[in-house]
């Protein structure tokens, strides 16, 4: 590292360059007068350079020092921000909520706002993952999982029932069964029964021929649809909320009942959750009751 004057020097610089007192300044910082002129000395002493002249009744920076003093008062401003953004008490307020990243994209972002607007108070936090064992309920107050419910080492509280549907290109021609058993069909990894489901649902045969594309999120299987690139099935939640949102698709055929659900997640033995987590829970299953009533 490159070399770094002793940081009680520097912060005694600072407050002695703006008030250009160091009485002043020992008052600010909690120290005697002595302590901090010591302290100038020393880093002068350092620096190899004088960056007060002291008079007999004031002190000024020299040339060299007002420089100094601007540098050295915008890098400890910056210390002091990031410090009170990361661990500060706003910081130990923040809900984090995690889900897989199509959750969080195409369900809990879309409804964030309205949680944001009866809680302004709460900063919100949201981070995603692509494979649920690959995480484990850690530094979260909420994440949120779809599966069957039956992760080892967890509690879980069933959330939702979901529905699967096909999915086009806003527009892509005649949307109907025999058009997706002769379309280009593309899979989700860890999904790859769904069109056979879907097909089989339906009293129809699923295609003998392999998908065009294969990816591993919805998000990205949006993606290719909404380039053309053919028919992907997803949760109906996800569509709809695409939808609402502004994509370029548009539900292809009817839904079919899925086997898993998302679920409140939390560790065993955990503690109670936090204020904010409580609120976001209740405001969240409110969301969903309405939602069933609609």
């Amino acid at each position: 590292m490159d070399r770094l004057p002793n940081p009680s020097w520097l912060r005694s610089f600072e407050s002695a360059a703006r008030h250009l007192n160091f009485t002043t300044a020992a008052r600010e910082l909690g120290l005697t007068q002595t302590a901090v002129s010591l302290h100038i000395r020393s880093l002068e002493a350092d620096l190899g350079e004088r960056l007060f002249t002291r008079n007999a009744r004031r002190l000024e920076l020299t040339e060299l020092g007002q420089s100094y003093s601007l540098t050295v008062r915008r890098a400890l401003a910056d210390i002091a921000l990031s410090t009170n953004s990361l661990f500060g008490p706003a910081s130990r307020q923040t809900l984090t909520i995690r889900a897989a990243i199509s959750t969080a994209t195409y369900w809990i972002a879309a409804e964030l706002p309205d949680f944001s607007a009866q809680h302004p108070d709460i900063p919100v936090r949201l981070i995603s993952h692509i494979w649920n064992d690959s995480v484990a309920p850690g530094d979260v107050d909420v994440e949120i999982r779809l599966g069957y419910g039956d992760w080892p080492g967890v509690r879980s509280e069933k959330l939702t029932d979901e529905k699967l549907v096909p999915v086009c290109r806003a527009g892509y021609g005649s949307a109907n069964l025999n058009s997706m058993t002769t379309g280009a069909l593309i899979h989700i990894l860890g999904y790859e029964d769904n069109w056979a489901r879907y097909f089989l649902a339906n009293d129809m045969a699923p295609p003998d021929k392999p998908p065009c594309h294969s990816v591993d999120t919805s998000v990205a299987a949006l993606q290719l649809v909404m380039a053309g690139a053919g028919y992907v099935t997803i949760l109906e939640r996800f569509a709809k909320n695409a939808i609402q949102q502004g994509a370029p698709i548009e539900i292809a055929g009817p839904a079919i009942p899925f086997a898993q659900s998302h679920y409140l997640i939390s560790a065993q033995g955990a503690d109670h959750p936090t204020a904010a987590a409580g609120l976001f829970c209740a405001w969240l299953k409110e969301r969903l009751a309405s939602d069933a009533v609609v």
